[in-house]
């Protein structure tokens, strides 16, 4: 991850050439809540992942098209999403900050990256605390889900989809890492989230920070020994080129990273009435969507692995629980040290897993 001083630059220069551009063209951002019948809006939406297009390519990506697509259509062209696929905008890490700040209207966005922000976010990346893509599903209308949305609306973004991402391990040179076992002491590793990352330090890996966009150069420079992200991105960014190991999360995984589509409240306040029912409405729509293809995505991306020659394990239910072990001592030190944090846990623990 780039240090922390270059990044606010980087981001108050986006901001100010984006508000420049704003101003220059009469547009800017949501347009306000009084705008006149038939002015027009253009909102900019964000993301890491590759471009796509309403069909194909990263699932991510394909839902932030859609969305986009049925707007417009639903709106007779009144509101536009204009978007800046491949960080090309705003730095991965960024995105947040940027919303809040204005800067940025829209994201498809892994929560965990603003938890410097919001600790709370979190509880959306705890190492083993989903294990499967039905108990990720179960969030949505469980208790924990409530609080999720709440403190999102709480600290300036409106969750539109549901995105839940399971996470492979990738190996640039030797065997599969199946269980904590199979840990080489000091190996380099990248895991987004810091909670994973502290559970990956208790068994015996250095860590480094990074987008998962900037993965397979670490991988292929050999500044990375192992990198652990979501099946999607392993495929979206070729991973599979530079590692001899991948384990699949299509039986079990300790890494499920939330990471949904949101926009920034105040940009949501300043649709009009029927605009936000069409927010609402559309990506209620694409929520099957979104679980139906991030669960496709894992078994598509272990037989892209099998094509390539790189060997492929899973994670059986004896490994799980040793991950589950080894990352109970990091739930307590999120109940300690996070306010809110104790309540979270427990809400997360009652999700059913089927």
């Amino acid at each position: 991850m780039r240090a922390r001083g270059r990044s606010t630059r980087i981001l108050k220069l986006v901001i100010g050439l984006i508000l420049a551009a704003g101003l220059a063209s009469g547009c800017g951002g949501a347009g306000g809540g009084d705008q006149g019948e038939g002015q027009t809006v253009t909102l900019r939406l964000s993301h890491q992942w590759p471009k796509a297009t309403t069909e194909e390519g990263d699932f991510r990506s394909v839902l932030a098209e859609r969305f986009a697509q049925e707007v417009e259509e639903r709106t007779n062209g009144q509101v536009t999403i204009r978007i800046y696929p491949n960080a090309s905008l705003v730095e991965p890490t960024e995105q947040y900050k940027a919303i809040t700040q204005g800067a940025l209207d829209m994201s498809v966005f892994p929560l965990d990256y603003a938890s410097g922000e919001v600790p709370q976010f979190s509880i959306t990346l705890m190492p083993a605390m989903v294990q499967s893509h039905a108990q990720a599903q179960n969030w949505k209308e469980a208790e924990i889900g409530r609080r999720i949305e709440e403190i999102t609306q709480e600290n300036g973004i409106k969750i539109l989809t549901w995105i839940w991402n399971a996470g492979g391990i990738g190996v640039r040179q030797g065997d599969p890492v199946v269980s904590p076992d199979d840990v080489e002491p000091g190996a380099v590793a990248r895991a987004a989230g810091p909670r994973v990352e502290q559970m990956l330090r208790r068994v015996g890996y250095s860590i480094t920070s990074m987008p998962s966009s900037e993965i397979y150069n670490a991988m292929q420079t050999g500044v990375l020994d192992v990198a652990v992200t979501s099946a999607s991105s392993f495929c979206s960014y070729r991973i599979y080129e530079v590692t001899d190991a991948y384990t699949s999360p299509t039986e079990n995984t300790f890494w499920f990273m939330f990471e949904p589509l949101i926009i920034g409240t105040e940009q949501f306040e300043q649709l009009t009435p029927e605009q936000q029912r069409t927010f609402e409405e559309v990506g209620a729509e694409l929520q099957q969507f979104a679980y139906e293809a991030s669960e496709k995505d894992d078994a598509q991306c272990e037989q892209q692995f099998r094509e390539a020659g790189v060997t492929v394990a899973h994670i059986n239910d004896a490994a799980f629980e040793q991950w589950r072990e080894a990352s109970q001592p990091v739930w307590e030190d999120f109940a300690r040290e996070v306010e809110g944090g104790q309540e979270l846990i427990e809400l997360a623990r009652k999700v059913p897993t089927e």
